[in-house]
């Protein structure tokens, strides 16, 4: 599998895609990102869903939505059928919240970068 994308990938692009900084800042994989990206547009959805929209077998689904929940992409709430069991199904955290996640998690990396400059030569 190959390696999610990083800062490096992102400073070296000219013309970033949202879905790109967004496996980029978040250390996640294009696939992932783009299964936030559907589930923006889909809110609800459960696996078997996603996986028909996404055209990805459902065990790769599942890992990337169990990535984006770690990541705190996406929420996940299970929902009762009428013949018995559950299904869970999962929505987007909003554009605007992941938004402000991104900032946030890219001031602080640009901060770690500013304090490395700065302590280079000191010691």
């Amino acid at each position: 599998m190959a390696d999610a994308p990083d800062m490096e990938d992102l400073i070296g692009s000219d013309d970033p895609t949202f879905q790109h900084v967004l496996a980029c800042v978040f250390g996640i994989q294009d696939h992932e990102s783009r299964t936030y990206l559907v589930l923006l547009g889909n809110p609800g959805s459960t696996v078997a869903e996603l996986a028909d929209l996404l055209d990805r077998d459902r065990s790769n689904v599942n890992r990337s939505l169990t990535t984006l929940l770690d990541k705190g992409l996406v929420e996940r709430q299970r929902r009762l059928l009428d013949p018995g069991g559950y299904v869970y199904q999962y929505t987007a955290t909003p554009l605007p919240e992941a938004k402000t996640m991104l900032h946030e998690a890219l001031d602080e990396w640009a901060e770690t970068v500013h304090e490395r400059i700065d302590e280079f030569g000191t010691t």
